[in-house]
């Protein structure tokens, strides 16, 4: 059964030695991922899943690395202690498995679920399911981002509907609304390049009847994309 969810953002300049001189720009959204992550600690799962969108799905095992190589750095990362497996974390794990080891998460066993960022909604709901089944206390640690149109210098250029796509969003995730989550419309958040749609339809599918209360911590797009950090409790 779910017991605890953290929501975080996934880029990679997420990590300071990958920001470099623009790392301060986001201090606040890193406390608050600090913030979110003793919420999953407190919540004393028997096993936490990190999920976040990739090109291609698939489970990771605990111990599974990853690098942040492909970005200019020199720095690896491993999904909790463990042999690591033959393939290497998708930048969205990695991201959330920086994060881990930078709280020094000890609480519970970790795997990871990478979701294909084209994955249709009862898919996605079918596998937060399947995770919220895998142990009597489950914690999800959901990585993603929102829009990356919100202005004229975002990846994906000025889009007119981003800010309240974005807002529906965060709105969502703050008040742990699986129903607004669930209902996310695909062909949109494609077009918007928000890549946290699939995770967070997995964090609906998971919480079920559950019946979590949510709280936003951060609600910020300093590069033109929606980061967000929310807990459910």
């Amino acid at each position: 059964m779910l017991v605890a969810a953290a929501v975080c953002p996934c880029p990679p300049l997420l990590v300071p030695e990958v920001a470099a001189g623009a790392a301060p720009e986001l201090d606040a959204a890193r406390d608050a991922c600090a913030d979110a992550l003793g919420v999953l600690a407190a919540s004393r799962p028997d096993l936490l899943v990190v999920v976040g969108p990739a090109q291609e799905g698939g489970t990771f095992r605990q111990g599974s690395a990853g690098t942040f190589a492909g970005f200019g750095v020199d720095l690896s990362v491993r999904l909790g202690a463990g042999e690591p497996g033959a393939r290497p974390l998708p930048a969205s794990l990695a991201v959330g498995a920086w994060l881990l080891e930078r709280a020094g998460w000890a609480d519970a066993p970790v795997q990871g679920l990478a979701v294909a960022e084209g994955l249709k909604p009862e898919q996605c709901a079918a596998a937060g399911e399947e995770l919220a089944a895998k142990a009597g206390r489950v914690a999800l640690l959901v990585m993603g981002d929102g829009s990356a149109c919100r202005t004229l210098k975002a990846p994906g250029y000025l889009d007119e509907r981003a800010a309240a796509f974005d807002r529906a969003a965060a709105q969502a995730l703050g008040t742990a609304d699986i129903t607004t989550l669930a209902g996310l419309d695909v062909a949109l958040a494609h077009e918007l390049k928000a890549a946290g749609r699939a995770p967070w339809q997995v964090l609906a599918g998971a919480a079920g009847d559950a019946a979590l209360a949510g709280r936003l911590l951060h609600d910020d797009a300093p590069y033109g994309v929606g980061y967000f950090v929310a807990v459910w409790s």
